[in-house]
């Protein structure tokens, strides 16, 4: 009895906040689910998930906790993933969700915002950073350089989803994924092109010499377009993305991200 008395003692004393999930408006009118990790109000990031994901999935919460040993973290769902509204556009109005979570980290407090994105995020962190800004720093993690790659089995199985009734409605059933249906019209910005446009704020690309979606001559073409500062990581036995990425990676990407954002305070920053 005495024990327990002092358990709930204990248990009373815990500070630690409750992540809590809210909803976020696009300026477009999308409803986009985001948990906000608190930390310190030194670093904000913003976790930009790859496609047919959410933020509740395990390889996404994992980073998204890991990444929160360095500062506050504010995870989402893109439209048509998750419980997000919307459908997916693989990429083109996803800069809206990504610019909302941004604004939403500022709103918190965060001194400096970086966003990291995995795979389909990545590109869109890219076009973000690129095309809106208002980020302190950008890290592209598996990232295409380019559209409409089919040069590896698993990007052709990716197209055959989104290119067949049967695919979108597997996606939708399976996966949580609600893709829409027609094609881009005008083709977005690919996202070396707005990678051109992302100086002087501080850009890190991470590749994978085991990528099994993107080789990486995609990180390469995003670097040779990008200019500094910028930096490029080829990494020995990384495969793809959320689902492949270590700890000890994830510990190196943080430490940049707090690296970049003290070199000098960034005309983003809150006052």
């Amino acid at each position: 009895m005495a024990a327990a008395v002092v358990q709930i003692a204990q248990n009373r004393g815990m500070t630690k906040p409750v992540p809590k999930a809210e909803t976020l408006v696009t300026d477009d009118g999308v409803p986009i689910e985001a948990v906000h990790l608190p930390g310190p109000r030194e670093l904000g990031i913003v976790v930009a998930h790859g496609f047919t994901l959410h933020w509740q999935r395990p390889g996404v919460w994992r980073a998204a906790k890991r990444l929160n040993r360095y500062g506050g973290v504010v995870a989402f769902d893109f439209r048509g993933h998750g419980r997000s509204g919307g459908l997916s556009t693989l990429g083109d109005k996803e800069i809206r969700d990504l610019d909302a979570a941004v604004r939403y980290a500022r709103d918190l407090g965060y001194e400096q915002v970086v966003t990291i994105g995995f795979s389909m995020g990545a590109s869109i962190a890219l076009r973000h950073a690129g095309l809106l800004g208002g980020v302190d720093a950008v890290v592209s993690v598996s990232g295409p350089g380019r559209w409409y790659f089919r040069g590896t089995p698993a990007m052709r199985r990716v197209h055959w989803v989104l290119e067949h009734k049967l695919g979108r409605l597997l996606a939708r059933a399976f996966l949580r994924t609600r893709i829409d249906s027609g094609r881009w019209d005008p083709v977005p910005m690919p996202p070396a092109e707005a990678a051109a446009r992302i100086a002087p704020t501080p850009l890190l690309i991470v590749h994978g010499d085991s990528d099994e979606y993107f080789p990486s001559d995609h990180a390469e073409q995003i670097f040779a377009a990008a200019n500094q500062p910028k930096e490029l990581w080829v990494v020995p036995g990384f495969a793809h993305a959320e689902s492949g990425v270590t700890p000890a990676l994830l510990d190196r990407i943080a430490n940049w991200a707090l690296a970049a954002t003290s070199v000098a305070a960034s005309p983003n920053a809150v006052a």
